[in-house]
């Protein structure tokens, strides 16, 4: 299974307790994210590894780096990189706090789950990405979306901009159809300008 497109439906993919980003939100991720073919991408908080999977489609020739700190969630990506036959993928099983230092520079950064460390983060991400990367953030919470504009909005070189999207599906209920809405998520989508400063501000 190799789709040519972007937006695999969410059933397509192995899937057990772990978060996943509903396609249409990948879709707009995917997107912001301007992913080209020699790309290397990291995918932080890849829960099922929706994302990591059409990233690593879109990038390749590249390579897409997936942290992931639950068990539940490598195995279930290595499972979805075999099923896509994305062979680019690599999962690094721990905090990215503790991981983010220790890859290459990257072209694009998605950061979903945070376990409440967005800022730090979002501050050592700044490190690897490089002039013209691209670093989008997935916040399903008020409280992520405002710390994460704090962030990248405090930082020197980066258009920042976002959005949140309310996305409703149709769903049938006998002879009815009904709309069934999903969370709410908000989009903060980044790109690093050519001159920007390698330094994090102190904030």
């Amino acid at each position: 299974m190799n789709p040519e497109y972007p937006g695999i439906p969410d059933d397509a993919f192995i899937r057990g307790d772990v978060p996943m980003t509903k396609a249409e939100v990948r879709v707009l991720a995917l997107t912001k994210a301007r992913i080209k073919e020699r790309d290397i991408v990291v995918d932080v908080g890849a829960g099922t590894g929706s994302i990591s999977i059409e990233a690593a489609l879109l990038a390749s020739q590249g390579k897409v780096f997936a942290i992931e700190k639950e068990t539940a969630g490598i195995e279930l990506i290595k499972a979805n990189a075999a099923r896509f036959l994305t062979t680019n993928v690599e999962t690094i099983h721990g905090s990215a706090l503790e991981k983010l230092g220790n890859l290459p520079m990257a072209d694009v950064i998605f950061v979903g789950g945070s376990g409440g460390h967005i800022r730090k983060i979002l501050e050592a991400a700044n490190q690897i990405l490089k002039p013209d990367g691209r670093l989008v953030v997935m916040a399903v919470t008020v409280e992520t979306l405002q710390e994460a504009l704090d962030v990248m909005q405090s930082l020197d070189g980066y258009q920042v901009d976002a959005a949140g999207i309310q996305i409703t599906r149709l769903r049938r209920v006998g002879s009815k159809n009904m709309f069934q809405a999903l969370n709410p998520v908000y989009i903060v989508a980044c790109t690093r300008r050519e001159s920007s400063d390698r330094e994090v501000s102190h904030i």
